[in-house]
């Protein structure tokens, strides 16, 4: 059953199968002419029931209904081609609607990684079954590009559009100034760290994440409202959380680069990553992606600032610390 936040706003958990991320928290303010539903699931049985089950039980009509979505993962867009009506508007962010207008698939993920030194063999078995290829959306809707400041008024709640890149490129938050609630996607976490990666060498994705913290600190927020797991208050200690968290990140990876050369694959093993398994070898392949995505993210955030060097003389890129 829907969950009532505050007057006219509610939550939805969405079960997110075979996900350590457990649930999706699907958030709905309801209003007299429009509704608005923040974020959606994947696109499989599981999640559709759950929703059409709770919007049920609020009486939301989906033909006055509209979708805000934060961001391009598929547990938040997937299952917005199955619940949209004719009458829908879909809001969305720019930097992340290039992407899927130019999709092309993941081959140029898995050269990248190859070269940082993932068994790709590995990585496009496993890819077979990642949640992103079999749970996204089936369809491109059209459309509605929200930029930095603009705002939506459904239900009573006036939702300022934050520009927030990092999670991903186009990661937009929602912000309600006068009621002091941040609907943050996947920017800010309670209790689980954001995960930031980088699967390209154009763009510097920790420091835009970071710069992106940077940008909401002075906000005033009582209740935290994330893409997952529990609300909470606490906006500015989180924050501060989040931040040291990936200076210490940035730290470790000095520390084993200190040791010699590295590529991005074999500095991810070497980190300490919050997940049950005795050796980097256990690791589930997805979970070795992450955890090297995440790797390479931070490398580039030290190459960036003259810290490391990288080597690509050879068939897999390593990194050095700089003399």
């Amino acid at each position: 059953m829907p969950e009532e936040i505050l007057p006219g706003l509610y939550r939805i958990e969405v079960p997110l199968p075979d996900s350590p991320l457990k649930t999706l928290n699907s958030y709905i303010i309801t209003g007299p002419d429009r509704n608005l539903i923040i974020d959606t699931g994947f696109n499989r049985d599981e999640c559709h029931e759950v929703m059409l089950e709770g919007l049920g039980s609020l009486k939301i009509d989906l033909n006055r209904t509209d979708f805000f979505i934060t961001h391009l993962h598929a547990d938040h867009f997937g299952l917005v081609d199955r619940l949209k009506t004719d009458s829908s508007t879909i809001f969305f962010n720019r930097p992340d609607a290039e992407i899927l207008d130019g999709w092309d698939g993941f081959d140029h993920m898995f050269s990248y990684a190859a070269s940082n030194g993932f068994p790709e063999i590995e990585l496009r078995n496993a890819f077979e079954s990642h949640p992103g290829k079999r749970f996204g959306t089936t369809w491109i809707p059209e459309l509605k590009i929200l930029e930095d400041g603009d705002i939506l008024e459904v239900g009573g709640y006036k939702l300022t559009c934050v520009e927030t890149p990092g999670h991903t490129l186009g990661h937009t938050c929602l912000y309600e100034a006068e009621k002091k609630l941040f609907f943050s996607g996947d920017h800010i976490l309670g209790d689980i760290t954001p995960n930031i990666q980088g699967w390209s060498d154009q763009q510097d994705m920790l420091r835009h994440y970071l710069k992106s913290l940077e940008k909401v600190y002075s906000y005033e927020v009582d209740l935290v409202l994330p893409g997952h797991r529990s609300l909470f208050p606490g906006f500015k200690e989180r924050i501060n959380e989040l931040t040291d968290h990936h200076q210490k990140r940035l730290d470790e990876i000095l520390l084993i680069l200190d040791l010699g050369p590295r590529h991005a694959y074999g500095i991810a093993s070497e980190m300490k990553w919050d997940i049950k398994c005795d050796s980097w070898e256990q690791f589930p392949v997805p979970q070795k992606w992450f955890a090297t995505g995440e790797a390479i993210a931070h490398l580039r955030y030290l190459e960036e600032s003259h810290q490391i060097a990288r080597d690509e003389n050879a068939a897999e890129t390593t990194y050095s610390l700089v003399s």
